[in-house]
């Protein structure tokens, strides 16, 4: 239960926490999290089943609000949630408006907690409060945080977020009418008919559409990345939309696979417009912040469509690349954030000869966008690679296709960098990196270059869950 109780803990503290304190204190009790999360995969056995953390519970005698625990899948979950939440705590370091502010500390922790909340719920009642509940924290740090003209953005998202709940509030009670409870282990396998199948996993899918987010559920997204404080638009690309594609995994599948002979090519098909249509906009955009949030779209929707060919191949590749985004995504929303504090501007058209001021910060920069290419040596060429793999034994064509995003993710990114670092000087001055962003930098590289040449450090922990799933399907 410490996974738990620690965050919560944390936010409580922070609102009373002395304001010259602050920082100091969200880096440290974001440590404590990343610490226990370490413990707790030091001693998981990845053969071992769901590993409960309910106290003094056996099962089948669990009160739903503990009943709580995690496999691989949801391990890695966790470890990953730890780390980018220290992560967000060390990057914005620098920056007093939000790592100086009690509300935004106790924001970002009440925010870690109800994301492990979602990744180790086992019964989906429980699921979805946790899901309902992270919403707030974002919302909050939108609206209190976010940049002027906000108010449609907030509204948009309010609206898309709104709809898909209800959505899978539907499918939740249509299933507990069919399941003697909303446990996991109950509403797994159970018998229902071919239309019952469609409207649970239709109910789940467009909630979790609506957060990946899919094409053509994307449109709340870019002006929400951009509206949003660069720390709110950290926590949705590296984190929000990751519950969805979990939930995709741990909920909307295996409850309802037999949906997926009606469902599974128009996923991938909405999954492979949104590669190459928000890569193309990308490639035309002149704010950095909107074109990163684009690639965002690009990336997730390459995973989404892996995920649900269900191959073992297209599943492994998933898991590294919801990693990898993760990392990429703080990397260059960080960077984002570093050239509109130091020049107050984010429009490539007007930056330039950034690389001859700031040679550290032009090359860890550059580093981040290797990775978010996916050159060799990095975790995103491994999970790109078994990606594409995946879908292009599903169907060659669509395979071809996704794969043009290696192609794309290069001309957007490096259009990118070279408008923004290299060029004429524009006659503005710009300080090299702190030590908060280096170190954030360095952490971001070591963890994608070690997932690139060690892969199967992250592959052996989930690969028994997912076989797991594909069992689940083909049983069914």
């Amino acid at each position: 239960m410490e996974l738990l109780i620690i965050p919560i803990v944390i936010a409580l503290i922070a609102m009373v926490c002395p304001p010259k304190f602050v920082r100091g204190y969200a880096l440290a009790g974001s440590l404590v999290s990343v610490i226990v999360a370490l413990i707790h995969l030091c001693n998981y056995n990845p053969s071992a089943d769901f590993i409960s953390i309910a106290p003094n519970c056996t099962s089948g005698n669990i009160p739903f609000f503990l009943n709580l625990g995690y496999d691989g899948i949801g391990m890695v979950m966790i470890l990953l949630t730890n780390v980018i939440v220290f992560l967000i705590a060390l990057a914005n370091y620098d920056n007093q408006a939000i790592a100086g502010s009690k509300k935004f500390t106790a924001l970002l922790f009440f925010m870690q907690f109800a994301l492990l909340g979602v990744f180790l719920a086992m019964d989906g009642l429980l699921f979805y409060i946790f899901w309902e509940l992270s919403l707030i924290p974002v919302f909050l740090i939108f609206l209190w945080f976010g940049a002027k003209g906000k108010r449609k953005a907030i509204m948009k998202f309010f609206i898309y977020t709104f709809i898909g709940s209800l959505a899978m509030l539907f499918s939740l009670i249509y299933i507990r009418t069919l399941a003697p409870s909303f446990a996991l282990e109950d509403v797994v396998g159970i018998e229902m008919s071919r239309t019952s199948a469609m409207w649970i996993f239709g109910g789940f899918f467009l909630a979790f559409a609506v957060k990946i987010p899919l094409f053509p559920f994307h449109t709340w997204q870019p002006e929400t990345y951009t509206k949003s404080p660069m720390a709110g638009t950290m926590l949705l690309g590296a984190l929000m939309l990751k519950m969805a594609l979990f939930g995709m995994i741990r909920w909307m599948i295996p409850v309802a696979p037999g949906a997926l002979d009606c469902m599974t090519e128009l996923i991938v098909i909405l999954g492979g417009v949104g590669v190459i249509y928000a890569a193309i906009i990308a490639i035309k955009q002149n704010d950095i912040k909107t074109l990163f949030a684009y690639a965002s779209i690009s990336h997730v929707g390459l995973i989404a469509a892996g995920i649900i060919v269900l191959t073992m191949d297209a599943l492994t590749g998933a898991m590294v690349q919801i990693v990898n985004h993760s990392f990429v995504a703080i990397g260059l929303f960080l960077s984002a954030d570093i050239i509109e504090r130091r020049l107050g501007k984010r429009n490539l058209l007007e930056l330039g000869g950034i690389a001859k001021q700031a040679p550290k910060f032009a090359f860890w920069f550059g580093v981040i966008i290797f990775a978010g290419v996916s050159v060799p040596l990095t975790s995103g060429f491994i999970g790109e690679f078994l990606l594409i793999k995946g879908i292009y034994s599903y169907n060659w064509i669509y395979g071809v296709l996704i794969g043009t995003t290696l192609i794309l993710a290069c001309v957007y990114s490096f259009r990118a960098y070279q408008l923004s670092m290299f060029g004429p000087s524009k006659g503005f001055d710009f300080p090299d990196l702190t030590w908060a962003e280096w170190l954030s930098f360095f952490i971001i590289a070591i963890i994608v270059v070690f997932l690139g040449v060690y892969p199967q450090f992250l592959i052996e922990i989930v690969e028994p869950s997912l076989q797991k799933l594909t069992e689940i399907v083909n049983v069914k």
